[in-house]
Formats: C-alpha cells, sequence, structure tokens
C-alpha cells in the first residue's frame, strides 16, 4: 500500500522538462495504445506502408530532405514510413511529426533530457502507466512514436484542435510561443510537402 501511495503521488507532481511543466494526466481509454504482442523496434513495412498511400514521392522526397540527419538509406526510409504510418494512424500530418522530431531529438533515437523524456519524441517515463504498459522500451522506434503521435493527439481533442495549445500540452509550456513556433516554423518552411495526400 505504502508502495502505490508513493507512485500515485510521483505521478502527480510536475515534471521540468526543457524549463517548463509537464504534468501527469490520466488519458481516455480509448488512448490505450498497445496490447503486449505490439512491443518491437520492427519499422513498417513498405507492404503496410503503402495501404496508407499511393502516393511514393513522399517517401522520395522525405528522405532527401532528411538525408543529413540518418545517411544510411535504408534506415531512414524505414524511419519515414514509420512515421507515416503512426501519424496518419494518429490523425496527424507526418510533417507535423517530423517537425516535433527534430526539435524533440534532432531524429536521435536514443535521445535523453536532462527530465528523463525518451527517444525520438521525448515521452516521459510516467506515460507508460498512462496508456501503455511498463515494461515498454521508449527507445523502440515504433512504441516511442506512437506514443508521440497518440499524446498529441489526445491533447488537440483536449483543445479542440487548437495545434498551438496541443504543442504547449506536449512541451509542458502551455500559453507560451516558442515552442510551438518552432514546430510551425519547421513544418511550413523545412517539412512542407504540397503533393501530400493525407
Amino acid at each position: 500500500m505504502y508502495k502505490l501511495t508513493v507512485i500515485v503521488l510521483f505521478l502527480l507532481l510536475p515534471i521540468t522538462v526543457s524549463g517548463n511543466t509537464q504534468r501527469y494526466e490520466l488519458l481516455i481509454n480509448s488512448t490505450q495504445i498497445f496490447t503486449q504482442t505490439e512491443i518491437n523496434d520492427v519499422a513498417v513495412t513498405y507492404h503496410d506502408y503503402a495501404k496508407l498511400t499511393t502516393d511514393n514521392t513522399w517517401l522520395a522526397e522525405m528522405s532527401k530532405r532528411l538525408k543529413r540527419f540518418k545517411p544510411n538509406q535504408h534506415e531512414r526510409e524505414s524511419f519515414l514510413r514509420t512515421v507515416y504510418y503512426e501519424a496518419t494512424r494518429a490523425g496527424l500530418d507526418p510533417q507535423l511529426v517530423l517537425s516535433m522530431i527534430q526539435v524533440e531529438s534532432g531524429f536521435r533515437k536514443y535521445a535523453i533530457s536532462h527530465a528523463g523524456a525518451r527517444g525520438y519524441m521525448q515521452i516521459m517515463p510516467f506515460w507508460k502507466e498512462a496508456i501503455g504498459d511498463e515494461n515498454h522500451n521508449l527507445f523502440h522506434l515504433r512504441v516511442n512514436l506512437r506514443y508521440g503521435c497518440m499524446i498529441l493527439r489526445h491533447y488537440l481533442n483536449k483543445e479542440n484542435g487548437d495545434l498551438f495549445r496541443a504543442l504547449g500540452r506536449y512541451n509542458g509550456s502551455l500559453g507560451q510561443a516558442t515552442y510551438p513556433q518552432l514546430i510551425f516554423n519547421l513544418w511550413h518552411k523545412t517539412w512542407y510537402y504540397s503533393g501530400k495526400t493525407v
């Protein structure tokens, strides 16, 4: 009982991320994102990616832009297919997610913040209890991207589609413009894709 009380109190405490305050929030049941069998680090297959789009130029174009961060073509394309799949699954623009990953981790899979956020989308470990499982590895490609996309989707729903406020919540800086503006700038200047089909 004592251990449970300590865990509950810990989860309710504010957690600092990049100088801002990120708070634990219980997500609705529809955002439960994994079963135990879905825990893996395997990228989305080309077949699964192709089921979502007939626009193969997206993959080629984004691959060119991502090359400076991920020089290996196979790794780069596997990563992009997975971003596209998980973003689309959550009803998000894949280019928005790419912008977030660039700001959050610089496309570094094993990035860890001073506050303990992990991976590409800098997921705080407390989210494992809220929407996943304590055994999840937040450095796994699909695990990290699915968490990040579902957390942003949750905040978008909470803010009635207001992306500025949802991004602020994601970063723990609600009401401040710095983080959302960084994302918007990258989204529209670096990752914009006029031929996108999503």
